[in-house]
């Protein structure tokens, strides 16, 4: 399939989280997991930081979520409605509970402006399923 035409399955958004998943599959995780020392790990999930062993331990389940949001993105599989917005707004309360909790983060402030940056996408997902229902690759 030629790349223009592979693009053009996509509206330009999802073309972007598209290349996020891409990028984080393929190049960030595997660093994450294989080559970042254990005492530097972090992994935020729901919002609550985990470090050392237990970031490492956990990165694998961010591996395998972004691996499939990849797949899925370039199959545009069906499944990928509700599963990607529901994703999508799991990063969104998460950001705001990361800056409620962090002791040095953003705060009230930030945490909400993070969590309306985030529901940018999610709401955009959620609202693209006729995008999905059509995919038959």
């Amino acid at each position: 399939m030629e790349l223009r035409s592979e693009w053009a399955r996509r509206p330009w958004w999802m073309n972007l989280i598209f290349g996020f998943c891409v990028y984080m599959t393929f190049i960030y995780m595997p660093f994450d997991i294989f080559w970042k020392p254990v005492a530097e790990d972090e992994e935020v999930w729901f919002g609550f930081m985990l470090t050392g062993w237990w970031a490492k331990a956990t990165a694998p389940l961010h591996w395998l979520i972004y691996g499939t949001l990849a797949w899925g993105f370039w199959k545009m599989r069906p499944w990928l409605w509700p599963w990607a917005s529901l994703y999508a707004a799991q990063v969104a309360i998460g950001m705001l509970v990361w800056s409620l909790l962090a002791a040095h983060g953003p705060g009230v402030v930030g945490g909400l402006i993070s969590f309306a940056i985030f529901m940018i996408p999610t709401i955009a997902l959620w609202r693209a399923r006729p995008l999905y229902d059509g995919a038959t690759t």
